[in-house]
């Protein structure tokens, strides 16, 4: 299973913030470090937003952090919802299925199992099991300074 850029950098973005509970973090400064554009991040800070994972400030000394404790957001539930209803297969397409063996097919049925189970193992890991006593990904998270 292939996951979309979109929840690859929400993930990346909550992990973010994770490392960083004490204040709040900005946008450009996590463009930068986890080598996000801002175009994008911004969607997909607007989305997380949306659904409770961040807490936005607006403003010169805006940012955002996490909505909630780390330990209460799932990685399973970001994947579902960032993901939404993304088929993984043409044959769980609606609209744009041409597949001639949709009716009668076992894989499209050992998919949508294994999609389950994708789902499900994630929904064991917090975020929080991501980040805490990760000293190696809290090094990495730190904000790129600039040399004066």
């Amino acid at each position: 299973m292939r996951i979309t850029k979109r929840t690859n950098i929400a993930v990346r973005l909550l992990m973010y913030c994770a490392a960083h509970p004490d204040r709040l973090v900005t946008k450009s400064e996590i463009a930068d470090v986890c080598n996000i554009s801002e175009n994008h991040l911004a969607q997909v800070i607007n989305q997380l937003g949306q659904l409770g994972y961040l807490s936005t400030q607006r403003g010169r000394n805006g940012g955002m952090t996490l909505g909630r404790p780390a330990d209460q957001i799932r990685i399973g539930s970001v994947f579902r919802h960032v993901e939404g209803s993304l088929p993984i297969a043409e044959c769980f397409a609606d609209a744009d299925n041409t597949c001639p063996l949709t009716d009668a097919c076992r894989l499209r049925l050992a998919l949508q199992d294994a999609a389950e189970v994708f789902f499900a193992s994630l929904d064991e890991i917090s975020l929080d099991a991501l980040v805490c006593d990760n000293d190696p990904l809290l090094k990495i998270l730190q904000p790129v300074t600039c040399a004066r």
